[in-house]
């Protein structure tokens, strides 16, 4: 790459080496009128001299070097997958943004991978965000004007797919199981909750049913929302090891896969995760969720869900989840309308 200082009249055709200023006195602004890397034309000359130029500084590009621009869209092209877009690339600066609401799906390892290169800058939000239709979820650019090809193709050849996965508005029903409250000795708090974090997804309450503290009981409640149609069952309570606690023997006469019992994750470090088939032969979601759902506004719960409304199997991502894990301590996500955490 080369700078070059030349007549205006000679610059037609070449590239810009810096942006370049324009003050307006008269409306009282400021601001870039011509882009470094931009092209000049004739009808470019005029307003130049009027900015008071009579040289500039073209850059002139070796044989085996990319332009930003050109680099940031190679790039792009082996990054944006399924529901992203891309801005046009500004000094070599790409944004990707989600094209609807839902789950950011991406592996991290190949951030760090084109990181490797101290110029290229790819930045993105956390893993397994839940993003906003319009959101920002990534941006990348190379920090000088130009970059040689074998670089520009050994970090495309890195990288690896940013995804946005849609939520589905699945039907979900909720168990609550223990005899105090299928009696009515204690009056279940759940249910409201529950159908607020299932709005969050545009999910449809399937209804609620009781069972006591018996695992053909609590196997048959599940078998009777599966018959339903429901696309998710959520079981509360007796996920401990006390002697009372029947709701896993309960999933496991049901679920013909368990994916998981037990997440490294707090609280809610009892989740439990299963699967069966539904009448029309679909999978229907099980979860066993312990009993700090109740009470705790962010449990191992609300990290699980996402993934189910996404249709993401979240069983490869939960012996990774110990970093961060500490839910009640989570930040906020950027979506306004989530109850939820980006970070769990």
């Amino acid at each position: 790459m080369k700078l070059t200082e030349i007549a205006l009249e000679d610059a037609v055709g070449l590239r810009l080496a810096h942006d370049m200023t324009r003050i307006d006195a008269a409306l009282g602004t400021k601001g870039a009128r011509f882009k470094k890397g931009q092209i000049v034309t004739p009808e470019d000359l005029p307003v130049l001299r009027g900015m008071g130029r009579e040289h500039l500084s073209i850059l002139e590009l070796e044989p085996d070097e990319i332009h930003e621009d050109d680099a940031a869209r190679e790039l792009c092209g082996a990054i944006i997958g399924l529901n992203c877009s891309s801005s046009l690339p500004s000094e070599g600066l790409i944004g990707i943004s989600a094209d609807c609401c839902g789950l950011l799906c991406y592996d991290p390892e190949m951030v760090h991978r084109v990181n490797e290169d101290p110029d290229w800058v790819l930045a993105t939000m956390p893993p397994h965000s839940i993003v906003a239709e319009g959101q920002r979820v990534a941006g990348f650019r190379i920090r000088p004007l130009a970059m040689e090809r074998h670089r520009v193709r050994r970090a495309a050849g890195v990288a690896g797919r940013i995804d946005v996965m849609p939520f589905r508005p699945l039907t979900a029903g909720l168990l609550t199981t223990g005899r105090e409250i299928a009696t009515g000795l204690v009056r279940d708090a759940f249910a409201d909750k529950f159908r607020g974090k299932l709005s969050s997804f545009g999910g449809i309450f399937a209804g609620q049913r009781f069972s006591s503290d018996d695992s053909e009981q609590i196997a048959a409640e599940i078998r009777a929302f599966i018959e339903g149609g429901a696309d998710l069952v959520v079981c509360t309570g007796g996920m401990s090891v006390d002697a009372d606690d029947r709701t896993p023997g309960g999933i496991r006469l049901v679920a013909e896969k368990i994916s998981f019992q037990g997440v490294p994750m707090l609280p809610g470090a009892m989740l439990m995760l299963g699967s069966a088939k539904s009448p029309s032969g679909g999978e229907v979601s099980i979860l066993g969720a312990p009993a700090c759902v109740v009470h705790d506004v962010r449990t191992s719960l609300d990290c699980v869900l996402p993934f189910i409304f996404a249709g993401v199997d979240p069983t490869p991502f939960m012996r990774r989840r110990g970093v961060g894990g500490l839910c009640e301590h989570c930040s906020p996500c950027h979506w306004p309308e989530c109850r939820f955490s980006s970070g769990c």
